[in-house]
């Protein structure tokens, strides 16, 4: 069998999202809106199937097609007259619900390939052996014998998605490095064409040149169209001694469905804002423009207190290892009206509460921008993962002058970061039940502070294209340096194509600094409620959450090529390193053993020193990550960023040795049922499903009923018209051999 971290468990939690009452509340007409949209992100979502590995197309076509034949209950005689035993179905069932719930064969926070964890000849009896293989045997088994290999493959660049030998990604051709994703972004920049949208494939030209294709998302293709903003970006360049040429038609069928259902949400729109917005959104998906979605996403800031709140398209750039490309998702969801109030709370006194910020008045926004900020009830959330809470949009000129909208996912937050006292690792036995009550709230705290003021705040100096500066260059001066200000963002420069791939994390790791820090505030206590001892613990357990999580955190790193696979769990072990640092006792780290006689630790934190050991150690740090992301200083802050990142076994903490001990005691995240909405006579109905691996593969099976096959032919095409892509050039090399 293979290695516990690249398997998901029997026993992993599974839990459903509960909107039925959210969903009771709203009339016919916004019922029908959330239908469309949902079924666009839907669509939408099985982008992510692409982005995600060469294999997992095929993987998601493999097992959609077993379960429409056979439901898991039917396919369980099945498997057990194959031979499998109960144990060995049920992990069958978890990969199936873990695919689905990934968009993909690797895991959506980490970045790590999950293989079946059952024997490769089983599984195969009971493919080959099914319903469906019955009815499609050339089709079942075309698609096993493509996907079979890579199925189960564990070879070290397998393991873990990135660039080149690092690992595997379908944002770039297997021949691209680090180098040649710069030159792209370069270019992309030059052009002033972002790269949220597009995948880089790399080749040689006739004269020998290198060659790139920059190939957009859209529905349209190469084929003459009526002028618009994309078409004179359609064509051949040269650059720095390279040929790009800028094509589109990426994911152009699946993009086609999800143009489709907004045309029909447009329909139930409650206002105009919400008609440009979609109207918009199709501009953006149909002709490949970012500059579209930037519009519709203006309307969308616009659109303040929606009942259906939504939003679409190529978002986080987590998973690009350059960390410019963005991840296709779409979420629908209904307002928590009880704890938006709470947040409109919040956003009211944001003004106040940015000016306790550890930064010069000059490094914030020269206007706060009143963001809409509330809790929601998720309907739909397509794509790789669902958070916890937004902060978007993700693109720095809106946020900058237009603002932003925040929300909390209440019903999300309500199951999936539930914790069980046995299942508790790390803290003192004093501290679970403590850790137990708070939780909750306390996370209620940090996600409001991390998405309204953590990534609500701060300002970018920026030269725009006619060379204005929009800072007073005589008179700012650097705090970290007591010099005038001496770099910035040049016109066309953006945070994520100018900090690539520490912007993801650095930017995290600011905005849960600032959750941090805030949250010492009396002033946000109260807003959620808690005054005197409670405040005191939510402020405790608040601390002591993020120190655990920067322990944790440690099996998201992979010593072989010292680098993270995720960036959150990176910002929270930079957060825990700069704890650690502040010395005085304030936090530390012990091994010890188990009751169990296995490798343990403990993490503690002493309550007493948080304000006067830990917030002037977060106050500093805090404001270098600020200068240094004002200003653009890439140097500064990877040296910075980079230098606590760094994992060593070191002493006293013995961080590569404690991440061992990490990956014993690991509990994987929970996999999230999600529920479906169907329209039977105008009316719009919400299907619901138990909360096990079989209840989340009958959610899909049930998710497409009138186009399943033709959506699983479009992916094997579309996976296998770029098949030539993925090859490192050591592999085409030896297959050639």
């Amino acid at each position: 069998m293979a290695d516990a971290q690249y398997i998901l468990p029997n026993d992993i939690g599974v839990v459903s999202l509960d909107c039925r009452e959210a969903f009771r509340l709203l009339s016919p007409t916004e019922r029908l809106y959330a239908h469309h949209l949902s079924r666009a992100a839907w669509y939408g979502g099985l982008v992510v199937l692409l982005q995600t590995s060469p294999e997992a197309p095929y993987i998601y076509a493999l097992l959609s097609r077993l379960f429409r034949a056979q439901d898991p209950d039917q396919l369980h005689q099945h498997a057990l007259a194959e031979g499998l035993t109960e144990e060995e179905y049920q992990a069958f069932l978890v990969y199936a619900a873990g695919i689905y719930s990934n968009m993909g064969n690797y895991k959506s926070f980490g970045d790590t390939k999950f293989v079946p964890n059952l024997p490769k000849e089983k599984l195969e009896r009971v493919i080959m052996g099914s319903k469906a293989a019955q009815q499609h045997p050339e089709g079942i088994r075309s698609l096993w014998q493509t996907c079979r290999e890579l199925m189960f493959s564990l070879e070290p660049r397998l393991r873990h998605l990135g660039l080149r030998k690092e690992g595997i990604t379908t944002y770039y051709s297997g021949d691209c490095t680090m180098e040649d994703a710069k030159l792209a972004q370069d270019f992309l920049d030059s052009q002033n064409l972002s790269a949220y949208n597009t995948r880089l494939f790399k080749g040689v030209s006739l004269d020998e040149k290198p060659c790139y294709e920059v190939r957009l998302a859209s529905v349209l293709g190469m084929e003459p169209t009526l002028h618009s903003e994309m078409t004179s970006k359609l064509k051949s360049y040269e650059f720095r001694g390279c040929h790009f040429q800028v094509t589109r038609g990426d994911y152009a069928p699946i993009l086609q469905k999800v143009v489709e259902h907004l045309e029909k949400a447009k329909a139930y729109a409650a206002n105009s804002r919400q008609e440009h917005m979609l109207a918009q959104y199709i501009e953006s998906f149909t002709q490949g423009s970012i500059e579209a979605h930037k519009r519709g996403s203006r309307f969308w800031i616009q659109d303040k207190g929606p009942i259906v709140e939504s939003y679409i398209g190529f978002i986080e750039s987590y998973r690009d290892p350059f960390g410019s490309r963005g991840e296709f998702e779409g979420f629908v969801a209904m307002v928590n009206k009880a704890m938006s109030a709470k947040f409109e709370c919040l956003v009211a006194s944001a003004e106040q509460l940015l000016k306790e910020l550890p930064w010069p008045p000059a490094f914030e926004k020269d206007k706060f921008l009143t963001p809409d900020f509330t809790s929601l009830d998720v309907l739909t959330f397509s794509g790789s993962g669902i958070p916890a809470g937004i902060n978007i949009p993700n693109y720095d000129d809106l946020r900058q002058t237009d603002g932003f909208k925040n929300v909390s996912l209440g019903n999300v937050l309500a199951v999936a970061y539930a914790t069980q006292r046995e299942k508790l690792t790390f803290l003192e036995e004093d501290d679970k039940d403590l850790y137990i009550r708070w939780k909750g709230p306390s996370f209620d705290v940090q996600v409001g502070l991390h998405e309204l003021l953590g990534h609500g705040s701060g300002k970018l100096f920026v030269q725009d294209e006619k060379g204005a500066l929009n800072f007073d260059q005589e008179t700012v001066i650097n705090p970290e340096t007591g010099e005038q200000i001496q770099s910035w963002y040049r016109s066309g420069e953006t945070w994520d194509s100018k900090f690539s791939t520490i912007a993801s994390s650095y930017e995290e790791c600011r905005a849960e600094s600032v959750g941090l820090y805030l949250c010492l505030n009396p002033q946000v206590l109260e807003i959620f409620g808690f005054e005197g001892a409670d405040a005191e613990d939510v402020i405790y357990v608040n601390w002591l959450n993020m120190v655990r999580a920067g322990l944790l955190a440690l099996e998201f790193y992979t010593p072989e090529a010292s680098s993270w696979r995720q960036a959150h769990m990176q910002a929270r072990f930079v957060i825990l390193r700069v704890l650690l640092e502040a010395g005085e006792g304030l936090v530390t780290v012990t091994p010890t053993t188990g009751a169990d006689g296995r490798p343990d630790a403990r993490v503690r934190l002493d309550r007493n020193k948080i304000r006067p050991v830990g917030k002037p150690a977060l106050e500093r740090f805090l404001r270098k990550l600020q200068v240094l992301k004002s200003t653009g200083d890439v140097a500064g802050g990877r040296a910075l960023y980079e230098g606590y990142a760094a994992v060593t076994d070191a002493s006293p903490e013995c961080f590569l040795t404690l991440r061992d001990t990490v990956l014993l005691r690991k509990e994987s995240r929970k996999l999230i049922v999600q529920p479906n909405t169907r329209l039977e006579d105008s009316e719009v109905q919400l299907l619901e499903y138990e909360a096990s691996a079989a209840g989340l593969i009958r959610s899909f099976s049930e998710r497409f009923p009138e186009d399943g096959p033709e959506l699983e032919e479009v992916l094997t095409q579309l996976a296998t018209a770029d098949a030539q892509f993925w090859k490192c050039p050591n592999e085409a090399s030896s297959d050639q051999a």
